[in-house]
Parts: structure tokens; C-alpha cells; sequence
């Protein structure tokens, strides 16, 4: 343990002095990976030397308790220390077990945020839209910010489908258990008869794409451009600004109109369709080493039914955790952190299972 935070207090210290380097400072790219590489290692850094300090702590008062010389009042005193500095390397411990768990390359990425109504025609829609507000109000909440890139709307307040990047330090990492199928069981407004229905959406969490991790070639891509429907205002519909980007060797189409701007809509629509590009390419990749992650928290598979709903009883289940918790009004309105800090609690545990084996 003590020769890795070594190598890890020697590793900060030479990307110190590299990021003072003026052969580092002037090369964008290659000053960028070293910054992301310190950010990353300096809280381990840091708690390692607060570790490695506790130990020297420990030896000079065990030490000190060895001296002949030690009376009974001193004695006492180095005593009493060396169970609180044991404690504390304990608690330091646990702290650094985790941060030396693997990190996923992801987590600090800004997210591609999609819903879709599934089953239950316009109330699945409308959930799509409580969905969407939850998230919103939970990412204002963490300082983020967030841009829809295209929307398709039901003229009662749903959406069909919505997409939405979510700008911040970390998103990816705070939501990333999101992905999967949400299901819902309520009386919606037009029942007459009081009976609960149930309704799906489907969500997506794609974590953004650095333009040098996707390369696109401009061949194989099909650019479509069409006048824009639905709100938007007279100009949005008057000129040919919807964008639709069909990359042929992968299928895979995003469309983008919500911009008055046709090279606003192309630029967000790139931005989409490099992070379905990247999220395929890493699930492909997933798909090899199934056999590895079995159990993992949040595994993405859209098909999975992660959540459930329920408004009669104000109640949410995540089924993956099995966690209920009694505050739907509240998870609702962006209050999330309890949910998300679950599901990272247990992912770190399924982690630290793992390292065991």
C-alpha cells in the first residue's frame, strides 16, 4: 500500500512540474491531457499524504510510549493519541479504498440527455416531460446547465421524444444510473373512472464525445435540411433550418430544429450524433467483457426496467438497488441525491466485491 501512494505523491509531483513546462503550456492538447490527468490524482495525492502522515504519527508515538523514561501522565496522553490516530487512519483508509477504485473514463464528461414516450400514448408523454423537469431542476441544482437540442412535443405538455445536453464537471457521474426504462402508475387527469394506468419512457445517458474520441468522415454522412414544424415562432418555420444527419455506415439518424439557425441546429446535431457514435463504439466494447460485468449498477440496456412511479402512493423503486423510497413529490421536483447516492454507494460496493476476487 505504501510504495503505491508513494508512486502516486512522485506522480504529482512530476505533473507539477510538467504543467510548468513551457514545452507543455504551449502545446494545447497535450497541456489538456496533463491537467485532466492531475485533476484526477490530485484527491488521491492528497489523501495519501494525509495517510502516510497519520503513520509517521503512530511510529513517533509508539515509539515515544517505548522510552523508559515515559511517565505515567505521559503515558496516558500517548495513550489516548494513538486511539484517536488509529481511528483516523481507519477512516483514511476507507477514504483512499475508494478513490484507488478504477475509475470510469466517463465521469467527467457532459451528458447527451434522450427520453422517449413508450407505452401509453400521451400520458407516456407527459411522464417523458416530469422526467425532464426532474432532471432539469436536479442539474440546476448541481450548478449545470442545460440546453435542449431538439424536442418533439404533443401540444398537451408532453414530448414524444426530447433531447438535451447537460453541461457540467462530473454529469456523466451523477447521471449515468439513469439509462433504462422508467415506468409510471397513475390516474391521469382524463380518467373518469379513478383507475391507475401504467406508462413507460425510455431514457438514455450518453456521455458527450471529445471530437478527437469519434472520427467522422464528412463521406459518410447525408445532410438533409427542411423547414421546421411546430413551435418554434414565424421565422423558425418560414426558413429551411432543421437539420437531419443520417451517418450511413452506422444507421444511425439525429435530426435537430429547435435553433433558428441552420448551422446551430448541424452543429448540436453533430454533438448528438457523436455521442450515439461513442456510446455505440462503448458498448460494443462492453459487449466483450459481458461476461466480467455481470451485476454492474446501470448497465444502460434500455430494455431494462430500472424504475418504477408510483403516484397513488407517492412512492419510487429503484428495482435494480431495491431501494423504495416514500418522496416521489420530492424526486420529482430534482431532489434526487438520496437516489443517485444510493446507486453510487452500491456501485462502489459492486467494485470493491469485484477487486476482491
Amino acid at each position: 500500500m505504501n510504495s503505491r501512494l508513494d508512486n502516486i505523491l512522485q506522480r504529482k509531483q512530476e505533473l507539477t512540474i510538467l504543467l510548468s513546462d513551457p514545452d507543455v503550456t504551449s502545446d494545447p492538447a497535450r497541456y489538456s491531457k496533463i491537467s485532466k490527468e492531475f485533476s484526477d490524482i490530485e484527491p488521491v495525492a492528497e489523501e495519501a499524504e494525509r495517510y502516510l502522515s497519520l503513520q509517521r504519527q503512530l511510529q513517533d508515538n509508539q515509539d515515544m510510549l517505548q522510552d523508559p523514561d515515559c511517565d505515567r501522565d505521559m503515558r496516558e496522553l500517548l495513550e489516548s493519541e494513538i486511539r484517536e490516530i488509529r481511528q483516523q487512519l481507519e477512516e483514511s483508509d476507507r477514504r483512499l479504498t475508494l478513490l484507488l477504485l478504477p475509475k470510469d473514463p466517463n465521469d467527467n464528461r457532459n451528458v447527451i440527455l434522450e427520453i422517449r414516450a413508450g407505452t401509453g400514448g400521451d400520458e407516456a408523454a407527459l411522464f417523458a416531460a416530469d422526467l425532464f423537469r426532474m432532471y432539469t431542476r436536479y442539474a440546476e441544482q448541481l450548478g449545470f446547465r442545460v440546453d435542449i437540442l431538439s424536442a418533439s412535443e404533443t401540444g398537451i405538455g408532453g414530448y414524444k421524444e426530447i433531447i438535451a445536453q447537460i453541461t457540467g464537471q462530473g454529469a456523466y457521474s451523477r447521471f449515468k444510473f439513469e439509462s433504462g426504462t422508467h415506468r409510471v402508475q397513475r390516474v391521469p387527469e382524463t380518467e373518469s373512472g379513478g383507475r391507475i394506468h401504467t406508462s413507460a419512457c425510455t431514457v438514455a445517458v450518453l456521455p458527450e464525445a471529445d471530437d478527437v474520441d469519434i472520427e467522422i468522415r464528412p463521406e459518410d454522412l447525408r445532410i438533409d435540411v427542411y423547414r421546421a414544424s411546430g413551435a418554434g415562432g414565424q421565422h423558425v418555420n418560414k426558413t429551411e433550418s432543421a437539420v437531419r444527419i443520417t451517418h450511413e455506415p452506422s444507421g444511425i439518424v439525429v435530426t435537430c430544429q429547435d435553433q433558428s439557425s441552420q448551422h446551430k441546429n448541424k452543429a448540436r446535431a453533430m454533438k448528438v450524433l457523436q455521442a450515439r457514435l461513442l456510446a455505440k463504439e462503448q458498448a460494443d466494447a462492453d459487449a466483450e467483457r459481458a461476461e466480467t460485468r455481470k451485476g454492474m449498477v446501470g448497465s444502460g440496456d434500455r430494455s431494462e426496467r430500472i424504475r418504477t412511479y408510483n403516484f397513488p402512493q407517492g412512492r419510487i423503486t429503484d428495482h435494480r438497488i431495491n431501494l423504495t423510497l416514500y418522496k416521489l413529490d420530492q424526486i420529482l421536483n430534482g431532489e434526487m441525491g438520496e437516489l443517485i447516492d444510493a446507486l453510487l454507494t452500491h456501485h462502489q460496493a459492486e467494485l470493491l466485491a469485484s477487486q476482491k476476487q
